[in-house]
């Protein structure tokens, strides 16, 4: 089965219906896609680990999930809340020695990403989702096209205009 959003909505959509071979497939799926969303994100020894406790939330939130919402973003909710919460588990666990209170590159990054995350919802869905998948997920215009159910040249205009709308927002700021 092919990871795009029409798919996968409709896989979830049997789920939550309890159509178990329907949801073999979601997690197979969406497993594959956590994987491609957590590979830039961690290192590669932790991604098993935290593809699997990403599905695990996802079984816990299963009937959370509106239909008549895409399924993408809202798994990707749910990867990015259990990738903060390893994050600080990871940093939890490191003692910190003296001078190691100042904020480090790692940690610059994580609240650059949630602060992107954050100016995100700003935009309208359709043009956050596929600079999501494209821009920081590394998507190609085509995956992103079948993923969102967009055209590409839409998803090529939805990522302009979205881009730049950012880049207002942070000079206004």
């Amino acid at each position: 089965m092919s990871i795009d959003e029409p798919s996968l909505a409709r896989l979830m959509a049997a789920s939550q219906r309890g159509d178990r071979a329907a949801y073999r497939a979601l997690l197979g799926d969406s497993g594959k896609w956590l994987a491609r969303y957590f590979a830039r994100r961690i290192a590669p020894h932790q991604i098993d680990d935290l593809v699997q406790d990403t599905l695990v939330s996802v079984h816990r939130k299963l009937a959370t999930w509106d239909n008549s919402r895409p399924f993408l973003p809202w798994l990707a909710a749910i990867a990015r809340y259990r990738w903060i919460d390893m994050l600080r588990r990871q940093r939890d666990e490191v003692e910190l020695g003296e001078g190691d209170a100042a904020v480090g590159a790692e940690d610059e990054v994580v609240h650059a990403r949630l602060s992107l995350g954050r100016m995100l919802t700003l935009l309208p869905a359709g043009q956050a989702q596929v600079i999501t998948l494209v821009k920081i997920e590394g998507a190609s215009i085509a995956e992103a096209s079948k993923i969102c159910g967009q055209s590409e040249s839409l998803v090529k205009v939805n990522i302009h205009r979205g881009l730049k709308k950012l880049a207002q927002l942070i000079e206004s700021e």
